[in-house]
């Protein structure tokens, strides 16, 4: 017979529920719903009630609720959700980024024996418990941070046993943290230099011989694909991304990183985000706006590369769903501070704070297809951020130097 808990925490300053905002489109500060000296009442992994503090306190009582009371100044913001990570990895690409910064191209720097396919061989290196170990040290740092919702890509392994090692290892990493980790397939990430046959065969057999394992072992339910002229072209993933819809994958694209097409893709297929758009035009912009597909921002990557930002203030203006990522990787975004690069990507891009916290709350859950968080409202779960601070508006002020001091996953603190 299960036991029904209930906790009551507060009071806060500020509770800004991100409740009742629409997935698409700009948004201003005054759409916030800020509900203040509030009360937040937990019923198992769950929100059960949010109000005044001190009217659910009587509630709370009556029922036998543990009571949370707060010690200053808090503000309560759902748990934040990273959408795009690489964050399963063996080794560093340090070199990489000295060489970048010194400015060699980057295709010198591959022929060098750096690139996406350094951190290949690293990868293939490590055995399973070691991805486990450094996915879940790197997910704990997230959680630390007030993440609670993590996506986490293969793609460094390039051949069908090295991707269901990783893919393995982030099942088992996610039963080691208590950060909820969303896997992806990026199987088609660039092509492996050392398959036999051309990318198309290649593609091939991770359909045939990855695919039905990801099902069978429930390892994946998401297909991504890096479109560019240095990975995959739009002609060859067109079977790779017809097979994955047709057996019940969900489709996103790595896209318009650095030269458009990706866009195209994701729209033709119904992908449920295109993640990158740096280089998208007016074009990519208004095709995006008018499709279900959710624009994703990588400004950690920008920092990286030292290359412009997504143009967020456009796609927004336009009437596109924006969500922010941290692209968390070895090569071109290593720092992983996601508050941090939203934050900054507003002042670059003249976002509100309102767009800033729902592209990593509400519209990252979207980019994920989870319905059950990214606000804080009755029903969903209670994933919690509590940053101390009196306003809100002091997160993105101080540009992710200010981080939550108590985190709560499914309602338990962390």
């Amino acid at each position: 017979m299960s036991t029904i808990k209930h906790t009551l925490i507060g009071p806060f300053r500020q509770v800004v529920t991100m409740a009742r905002l629409p997935l698409k489109g700009a948004l201003n500060d005054e759409q916030l719903e800020i509900i203040s000296e509030a009360g937040i009442l937990i019923k198992n992994d769950r929100i059960h009630q949010i109000g005044n503090y001190w009217d659910l306190y009587p509630e709370a009582q009556s029922i036998g609720a543990e009571i949370v009371n707060l010690k200053g100044d808090f503000v309560a913001l759902p748990g934040l959700i990273d959408c795009h990570t690489h964050i399963c990895f063996a080794g560093s690409r340090a070199k990489d980024y000295a060489m970048r910064n010194a400015g060699k191209p980057y295709l010198e720097i591959a022929k060098a024996g750096g690139g996406i396919w350094d951190t290949v061989t690293q990868t293939r290196k490590a055995e399973m418990e070691k991805l486990v170990q450094l996915t879940v040290k790197r997910s704990n740092r997230h959680l630390k941070d007030g993440i609670t919702t993590i996506e986490v890509k293969s793609g460094y392994g390039l051949s069908v046993e090295e991707e269901l090692k990783m893919l393995r290892a982030i099942k088992v990493a996610n039963e080691s943290t208590f950060a909820d980790l969303i896997p992806t397939c990026l199987a088609a990430h660039i092509p492996p230099k050392d398959f036999q046959g051309t990318q198309r065969d290649y593609l091939k057999a991770i359909v045939e011989d990855v695919f039905p394992i990801l099902q069978a072992e429930r390892l994946a339910n998401r297909i991504d694909a890096f479109i560019e002229d240095t990975a995959f072209t739009p002609e060859d993933i067109q079977s790779y991304f017809l097979q994955a819809k047709e057996m019940g994958f969900d489709i996103t694209v790595h896209a318009d990183q650095f030269h458009t097409g990706g866009s195209q893709v994701a729209v033709n297929f119904g992908a449920i985000s295109a993640d990158h758009l740096e280089a998208s035009t007016d074009k990519e912009i208004e095709l995006l706006a008018q499709s279900g597909t959710i624009a994703v921002a990588l400004p950690g990557a920008s920092m990286g590369l030292g290359v412009a930002y997504t143009p967020a203030r456009k796609l927004l203006d336009k009437g596109a769903s924006l969500a922010i990522g941290s692209d968390w990787n070895p090569g071109s975004a290593p720092m992983g501070d996601l508050l941090m690069q939203a934050s900054v990507l507003g002042t670059f891009e003249k976002l509100s704070n309102a767009e800033v916290l729902a592209g990593i709350t509400l519209r990252a859950a979207a980019a994920l297809g989870l319905n059950d968080r990214g606000q804080l409202a009755p029903g969903l779960l209670a994933d919690i951020a509590l940053f101390p601070t009196d306003d809100y508006r002091e997160i993105t002020y101080q540009q992710g130097r200010l981080k939550p001091l108590k985190v709560l996953k499914n309602g338990v603190e962390v």
